[in-house]
């Protein structure tokens, strides 16, 4: 059996394959309300009739000011709930799973009339200066978190992401560049994470797996590299993170520290190395779209997972015709299967 297709379960988390599908933002919330739509259904249910093993739907945010831009989704609201279960339950009736990834943009927010960030520090000139926090506003942050997560979980949802990486709030809060913060929140980095960590998993249930992306690298003058992130994960494993999703940059402009490569499986050496430092469970993510490739990166034990972004885009089919790529076998939907 091909990798790509081979099982895999963590806690109560069964997924048919190991092909995922990461978040993409569609910016596509035409009503700004934050609830999904017709085109976000057929956008996710497309990929569980293509073969994804797991789906994670878009940055998805915890108010209406933390949305990179207003036509995003939000989990802000009980009234939001519906929309994302009547996703949850068309995609598992095709054999899926899927989560959602719950963040803030920060200073990221671009349609925010005042962006909020640990310290008043612009992302770029073309972007606006945000307000810091209050030290109370970042413990009532945590609070809408937890609260989103328990919004997911009533949605049916079968993992939940926090998404601290590309930038976003919590990355701005644990990284050096953005976090000059003089309160508990700067003098340890990482605190803010580990209590929305804590808080989310107060609220799943005890057999969901909890997933968190992270920028393993940022490409900044100053900016952090693996050493800091693995530690940073070390430090977000004890509070509660069952798998993590390993990305890089976001947290300025790329090329002043360095720019990446970007060629296939550029990223793929920082998901080994976190999970063989910190024997967890990894997702890669980052030009994984040649079968052999992401074939390879499971064969290689790089990760256990293999997320596929722009393919899936271009082909929601991807998963099953990677997998008849590498394997020779694969199974439809019955009726597709004359095209196989």
């Amino acid at each position: 059996m091909a990798l790509l297709s081979a099982p895999f379960q963590w806690k109560g988390l069964a997924l048919k394959n190991r092909v995922v599908m990461p978040p993409m933002c569609q910016y596509s919330v035409e009503a700004k309300d934050g609830k999904p739509n017709d085109w976000h259904f057929v956008h996710y249910v497309s990929r569980a009739v293509g073969g994804a093993g797991l789906i994670i739907m878009e940055m998805t945010d915890v108010e209406p000011d933390g949305r990179i831009s207003d036509y995003d989704l939000g989990l802000w609201s009980d009234e939001q709930i519906p929309a994302f279960a009547r996703i949850v339950s068309k995609v598992h009736e095709y054999g899926a799973k899927i989560g959602v990834q719950i963040a803030h943009a920060g200073r990221k927010a671009e349609d925010a009339e005042v962006p909020v960030a640990p310290s008043a520090i612009a992302f770029s000139e073309k972007y606006k200066t945000p307000r810091a926090l209050t030290t109370k506003e970042v413990q009532a942050m945590v609070v809408k978190f937890r609260e989103a997560a328990r919004r997911a979980v009533e949605a049916g949802m079968d993992t939940i992401e926090i998404h601290g990486a590309h930038g976003y709030l919590i990355h701005q809060f644990h990284s050096p560049l953005t976090n000059k913060r003089d309160d508990q929140y700067g003098k340890d980095l990482a605190l803010f994470g580990v209590e929305v960590i804590k808080a989310v998993k107060s609220v799943m249930p005890e057999d969901m797996p909890l997933i968190m992306r992270i920028s393993a690298v940022e490409y900044v003058e100053g900016g952090y590299g693996l050493e800091y992130s693995t530690e940073l994960c070390r430090r977000y494993k004890e509070a509660g993170v069952d798998i993590f999703h390993i990305s890089s940059g976001g947290e300025g402009p790329i090329g002043s520290g360095g720019r990446p490569g970007i060629h296939p499986g550029y990223q793929v050496p920082m998901a080994r190395a976190i999970k063989q430092a910190l024997d967890v469970p990894v997702i890669a993510v980052g030009n994984l779209d040649n079968p052999h490739l992401a074939e390879a990166t499971l064969g290689n034990g790089d990760a256990d997972l293999v997320a596929v972004g722009r393919g899936m885009l271009r082909d929601p089919y991807w998963a099953l015709h990677a997998i008849r790529t590498v394997s020779g076998e694969v199974v439809p939907p019955k009726q597709y299967e004359r095209a196989f």
